[in-house]
């Protein structure tokens, strides 16, 4: 089952001295969140009443949070969005979704369950708990055949040694 909220980035630091707040998102650009109108802080919705995209990171200033000081309480919190409010491409998923997948082959044999998504640089690597330890799995067309977050399962061609 899908979750309503979707954890989204942290809050970094603060930046001036009118209650604004930086984000470090984890999602593929800063831009993403711009369209959201609330974000949600330690399971309280907080309504953004500007933001802008800043290097790697996005400003945010929210609602009642005018002052430094009231910044800084939000420093190190989690923000989270709310699935319902995320418009994505088709074919496009939230890598919060590939968790717990069930991972096939193209013959239908199980293969494990989606542990972790790693991205360290190029692409993306999911790591596949198997019962024989876990493999790694670029994600790359050639070894990901198919994603479907509503099935619950991933069907993988691999390649001798993986």
């Amino acid at each position: 089952m899908l979750s309503e909220f979707l954890e989204t980035g942290e809050i970094v630091n603060t930046h001036g001295i009118q209650g604004e707040v930086k984000l470090l998102p984890w999602s593929d650009s800063p831009a993403f969140l711009l369209d959201f109108k609330t974000l949600y802080v330690n399971g309280q919705a907080m309504d953004v009443e500007a933001a802008r995209v800043h290097k790697t990171t996005l400003l945010v200033r929210f609602a009642g949070v005018d002052t430094v000081e009231k910044a800084m309480k939000l420093k190190g919190k989690r923000v989270f969005i709310a699935r319902k409010d995320a418009k994505l491409p088709k074919g496009s998923f939230f890598l919060a979704d590939l968790i717990g997948l069930t991972v096939k082959d193209a013959q239908g044999g199980v293969i494990g369950t989606v542990k972790e998504v790693l991205t360290p640089s190029a692409q993306r690597v999911y790591v596949i708990d198997t019962p024989t330890g876990e493999k790694l799995i670029p994600a790359v067309p050639e070894f990901i055949k198919k994603v479907d977050i509503e099935g619950g399962e991933m069907v993988v061609a691999l390649i001798e040694g993986m």
